[in-house]
Order: C-alpha cells, then sequence, then structure tokens
C-alpha cells in the first residue's frame, strides 16, 4: 500500500484503555493513516454513525458493551465494515468468536506494530475486493 492510500485510509481504534488507545492513534498517524479512537462501545457506534471508518480495531473487552456486542449491532447494519478484534486478555477462543461473526482478524496485546498495520491494510483491502 502506497503512502498516499495510507494516507487516505481512515482507522477508528476503540479501547477502554486510553493510553494504549491514544499512544496507538499517534504511532499509525506517523505512519501516515489518519486515526481516531473511542473509548467504549457505546462510543463506538455511536461514531460509526457519524462518520464510518475504513477500518475498525476493536477492543474486546470494554466496560459498557465489549467488542463481541459492538461488532454484532455493526454486521447487522454495516455488514461491509472492516473489523479486527483486539483483545489483551489471552482469549484465542474470543478473537476466534469475533471471526465467527464477521471479523477480518484478531490481534493480541501488546500489539507488534507492524503486525497491526499489516491486518489493517489486509482489512480494507478484503473489504475493497469483496462482491
Amino acid at each position: 500500500m502506497t503512502q498516499t492510500e495510507k494516507h487516505n485510509l481512515t482507522v477508528l481504534i476503540a479501547d477502554d484503555e486510553i493510553e494504549f488507545a491514544s499512544t496507538l492513534v499517534a504511532r499509525l498517524r506517523l505512519r501516515n493513516f489518519q486515526a481516531s479512537m473511542t473509548n467504549s462501545g457505546k462510543a463506538t457506534l455511536a461514531a460509526i454513525e457519524q462518520e464510518r471508518p475504513d477500518v475498525l480495531v476493536l477492543d474486546l473487552k470494554m466496560p459498557d458493551l465489549d467488542g463481541l456486542e459492538v461488532l454484532a449491532s455493526l454486521q447487522v447494519k454495516y455488514p461491509s465494515l472492516a473489523v479486527i478484534m483486539l483483545t489483551g486478555h489471552g482469549s484465542f477462543a474470543a478473537g476466534q468468536k469475533g471471526m465467527e461473526l464477521g471479523a477480518y482478524d484478531y490481534v493480541m496485546k501488546p500489539v507488534d506494530l507492524n503486525l497491526l498495520m499489516e491486518k489493517i491494510e489486509g482489512a480494507f483491502q478484503s473489504k475493497q475486493t469483496a462482491p
């Protein structure tokens, strides 16, 4: 993916760990992605109603709605939204469940930024080529 394509790719980070999410947003912006963040499931749904990102990186554990609840809701309303589940709780099964519900993939915390960027690009491209 070229730098210009990355510059036009919007990524929403949804994670209740504010310091983690803001650091991830800053690191993605340094690499020419348009990144923003939310810190709860309800805020994520509201943000997507306002402006749908190209890719959503969605934490599994949040205090109001968990990532699987948010994903299920989004799949009904925005089935073409590319979603990557994010889990820091060692839950391989939950990541798999997210993929069963329509997520593109999942990433374990701590996040390898290069791996995450590859998955973001892959998720975006998969939705571009989907029928």
